[in-house]
């Protein structure tokens, strides 16, 4: 596949707008999703993109503890009881752009592996899926913004000589996972705070 082109998107009915790549679809067009979120996904693939509006978790204030703590407890939230399946490789902090200063964020790449019991089952079940969660802090709106790129790897859709999470390879589709969270980070604006129940205009 060539490499991506990117589109700016509304989300949230025009209240955020950021860039995604041009071959992802909104799945609201197909299906229900609840109004505290945002699913893409990729008409050529299976990875999907996911924005979700959360109430802040933990204590005021930030920093790696602090932070760090969110985090975790964001994707324990994610997973559920299936948290014992999740690996993390690496958290860092990163920046929005287009945000005002003083918003932190931070991004962490994990792999859940289904139980083998559950690999067993459908043909196209993952054999593990990357997680690139991204937490954006908005603690004077007491909100967490989570964007998440979980990219299934599906047996004969990778290349797995190329995949190698715990050496440093992460093979081409979570490169390209990558680059779609850049640009986000890079492309995210907020265009009307209402959506966060206040006027911070």
């Amino acid at each position: 596949m060539p490499e991506s082109k990117f589109v700016s998107k509304p989300l949230f009915g025009g209240a955020i707008v950021a860039d995604l790549p041009d071959h992802f679809g909104d799945v609201s067009d197909l299906r229900e999703v609840p109004d505290n979120q945002e699913v893409w996904i990729d008409k050529d693939g299976f990875t999907s993109i996911i924005f979700d509006i959360t109430e802040r978790v933990g204590g005021s204030g930030s920093g790696p503890e602090i932070d760090g703590k969110a985090m975790t407890a964001h994707l324990e939230d994610m997973v559920g009881s299936d948290i014992d399946t999740v690996r993390i490789w690496n958290t860092a902090e990163t920046e929005f752009s287009r945000l005002e200063p003083g918003n932190p964020a931070y991004v962490l790449m994990s792999t859940q592996t289904p139980k083998s019991q559950q690999a067993r089952n459908p043909s196209n079940a993952p054999d593990f899926t990357v997680i690139i969660m991204t937490l954006l802090r908005l603690e004077k709106l007491k909100t967490d913004i989570l964007i998440t790129v979980n990219v299934p790897h599906i047996k004969g859709e990778y290349d797995e000589e190329e995949v190698a999470p715990e050496l440093g390879r992460n093979g081409k589709l979570v490169g390209d996972a990558i680059e779609y969270s850049a640009q986000i980070w890079s492309s995210f604006k907020i265009k009307d705070w209402r959506l966060f129940g206040e006027d911070h205009s």
